[in-house]
This record gives C-alpha cells, structure tokens and sequence, in this order.
C-alpha cells in the first residue's frame, strides 16, 4: 500500500508556523482516508457497514492513541516535536468516548500525520501508517 500526496505546495518553514490544530486537521483526513483504503484492500467484498465499523476503531481517539504507542518508540526528534506541539495544544471540546488524555495524544498523533503529509515525507509516512495497519 503507497499514500501520495494529491496536490499543493507547503515549505518545511510554513508548516512549522501553522497552527498545530491546521496539521492535525489535515492528519485527521489522511489517516482516515488510508485507514478506509487499507480496509477495502484487505476486505474487498465486506459490506460497507462493516467496513465502517472496522474504520473506527482505527480513527476514534482511542485507537489514535493505541496507534501512537505502536509507533512512538521509532520517532525521530523531528517527529516528536511535532508530536509534542498537537498533544499540548488546548482544543474546545473532547469527545464523550475519550478521555482527555487519549484525545490530547489523539490531536498530536494527527499533528505528526498532517506535518509527514505536507512536508512530503511520504516514504515515512507510509512506514508509520503501515506499521498501524499491521496485525
């Protein structure tokens, strides 16, 4: 499984001066949209349902948070200072189904996914997302 990126051009410059929340929006989309990639290729004839019901375990901030944990040994410095600005940034509202915890690693996990994906670390990218995706 490759993930590109689709379009646009950000310098490492402008990506380290975005909100911290912009990067974990954008990482939001991506691990999600790979997450329902991956799913359909390794299920290509489940229902939809399932396949949703599947997805969020991956998605919801508790899996984010598990997912975290899978790869946290292997990040580089780079990496976890991203990491570090998503989970330490204060957002409006957490979800019922998540503590404040889970969801803080939750928001630096998608942080470091939105910063990989706009800085074009693809090969990276790639490696962090599959290694998740492994069972």
């Amino acid at each position: 499984m490759n993930f590109n990126k689709f379009q646009g051009e950000f310098s490492d410059k402008n990506i380290k001066e975005m909100n911290p929340l912009v990067l974990a929006y954008i990482g939001d989309s991506v691990y999600e949209l790979f997450i329902r990639t991956s799913l359909v290729d390794k299920n290509r004839n489940m229902l939809a349902h399932k396949l949703h019901s599947k997805a969020i375990q991956y998605v919801k901030a508790h899996g984010q948070y598990e997912a975290l944990i899978k790869i946290e040994e292997s990040l580089n410095e780079e990496e976890i200072y991203f990491f570090k600005r998503g989970r330490n940034c204060k957002s409006a509202t957490v979800p019922k189904n998540a503590s404040v915890q889970e969801y803080r690693i939750a928001t630096g996990f998608e942080t470091l996914i939105g910063f990989l994906y706009l800085s074009e670390r693809k090969e990276r990218l790639n490696e962090i997302l599959n290694v998740i995706v492994e069972e």
